[in-house]
Formats: structure tokens, C-alpha cells, sequence
């Protein structure tokens, strides 16, 4: 008799609100002038922020060596919204205290958005994963200094495993309806569509490039 083929599980990457917990990795001031995009960035991390807080869920911030690199950006009103900011110098945001509200919280989900995508972001998530946590990262809620290390760390990130979304998408997920209490207060978030963050005219660059190179080699 054959073996019995067995599937894995599907990862449908479904955010369960209360089990999800957002990530803010190092906005932080001293990046303003050096990041890609960086005020749409931070506006539209602010729009997950507030969703957040709108919902009651868990949000935790770190700030990377801010003697030098400074504190969050005060656009993110930090304080107001009672988030917890740990400083760091590793990459990864996993440290020990952060480690223990995802125990306390039980959190299975992570929303993660910040700076830099090829470094801090993708560490904080590939620690993630190794621990079983469930990671989406913000495409447009997150950034680095080259578009380059920001388009291909997407690509890496993918490939490990991990949820690229974007925020208006997380947002109404999380709502999962236009039946839910703060469903109105959310859609006042998202009434206007989010900024531009370069990832539209990132994504047909390779394509125009390529068809560029078909006219030429169609006139040989």
C-alpha cells in the first residue's frame, strides 16, 4: 500500500487582532535626511499607529543608539499613544523585554514597519520567524537609504517566509468588516489613500529597462 502523501498547513497569513502586536523600528530623527522617503514613511507608520491604538492592541518602538542617531520622530506623538521604546545597539528589535510582551501578549502576529529595511527590519524579522512568530511587513510603512537594499530585502524577506502587505490592507484586516465598532474611526485613517513611497516606479523599472533593450535589439 502507497504512502499516505500528507500537505503541510496553508499560511494564509490572516491576522487574528488579538494575537498581533506592531513593531515601529527606529524612526528615528537623525535618519530624516538619509532615509527614502522618508516623511511618507513615517505618516504612513503613523496610520498603523493609530489604528493600533484605536484597537487596544499591543505597539512596541526601538530606537538604535539614540545618543547618536536621536529619538523617534516626534510626528509619531510616541509618548501620547503610551508606547514602550526600548534603545538598542543590536540590529534586531528582539531583545530580551520585547521578547517577553510577545510571551505576555501572546502574540503570534507581528506588524513590522521602520528603518532599515536591509538591516534592522529584516533581522528583527528573520529572529521572528526562527521563533515561530508570524511576520507582515509594511512595504509602505517601511525603508532604507538605496532603494536597491530596500527592493531586494523585500525579495529576501519573501523568500524566508515572510507577509509583504501593505498598511491599508493590515488596517481593514484587522477590522475584518464594516461591522466592527471602530470600523469609522479607522476608515477616517485611511479616507485618503496612502503617500507615494517609490515602490510603484521601483517595481517597473526592471520592466521598462527590458523593454528598452527589445526596441533596441528589434532595430538590429
Amino acid at each position: 500500500m502507497a504512502g499516505v502523501i500528507t500537505r503541510a498547513p496553508l499560511r494564509l497569513g490572516k491576522l487574528i487582532p488579538q494575537n498581533t502586536c506592531l513593531f515601529l523600528c527606529d524612526l528615528q530623527e537623525k535618519f530624516r535626511n538619509s532615509i527614502q522617503y522618508f516623511p511618507q514613511i513615517v505618516e504612513v507608520s503613523g496610520r498603523l499607529l493609530k489604528a493600533f491604538s484605536l484597537l487596544e492592541l499591543p505597539v512596541v518602538a526601538t530606537e538604535q543608539y539614540p545618543k547618536g542617531l536621536g529619538n523617534t520622530v516626534a510626528e509619531l506623538s510616541i509618548a501620547e499613544h503610551n508606547v514602550p521604546v526600548f534603545d538598542k545597539t543590536k540590529f534586531s528589535m528582539c531583545l530580551p523585554p520585547i521578547q517577553n510582551i510577545i510571551k505576555d501578549k501572546e502574540v503570534k502576529s507581528v506588524v513590522l514597519c521602520g528603518i532599515e529595511a536591509h538591516v534592522c527590519v529584516q533581522q528583527t524579522a528573520l529572529d521572528l520567524l526562527e521563533s515561530g512568530i508570524e511576520v507582515h511587513v509594511v512595504v509602505d510603512a517601511c525603508s532604507s537609504r538605496s532603494m536597491t537594499d530596500r527592493m531586494y530585502a523585500f525579495e529576501r524577506l519573501r523568500d524566508s517566509g515572510v507577509f509583504l502587505t501593505t498598511s491599508e490592507s493590515v488596517i481593514l484586516g484587522l477590522a475584518g468588516g464594516s461591522s466592527h465598532p471602530m470600523f469609522k474611526q479607522l476608515q477616517k485613517i485611511i479616507w485618503e489613500s496612502a503617500p507615494d513611497t517609490g515602490l510603484l516606479a521601483a517595481r517597473q523599472k526592471p520592466l521598462l529597462a527590458a523593454l528598452a533593450d527589445a526596441g533596441k535589439d528589434a532595430k538590429l
